[in-house]
């Protein structure tokens, strides 16, 4: 997934409650929702950056040795400059791009 494409906010946008509550009719499970998902997107960008770094990785270095690389800087300023998962998560749950299911409420259909 290319985060930096996402119509997510950057900064923290105020929203109304209301409108994170019409799918789910419980604003506590959409919150639920929300969170599971960001958790997700939190661990996936995190795996992302880390094989990204790895190619820099240099297992001979002492601490004298240590230098920058202007290639890993680039990469750790864009994954700074994401917006933060929980933001990414509200916005595709908006947008309804979640799937998502109620365990409980499919034992009660059947």
């Amino acid at each position: 997934m290319d985060y930096k494409k996402s119509k997510a906010p950057v900064n923290t946008v105020t929203r109304n409650i209301m409108d994170l509550c019409e799918e789910t009719g419980n604003i506590y499970e959409s919150v639920a929702i929300i969170s599971k998902r960001s958790n997700q997107i939190a661990a996936e960008i995190k795996q992302d950056l880390n094989k990204k770094l790895q190619e820099f990785a240099s297992y001979t270095d002492t601490l004298e040795e240590v230098f920058e690389n202007r290639e890993q800087i680039e990469i750790s300023r864009y994954y700074e400059k994401l917006p933060k998962p929980t933001l990414l998560a509200t916005q595709e749950f908006v947008d309804g791009n979640i799937y998502w299911r109620d365990p409980s409420q499919e034992k009660e259909d059947e």
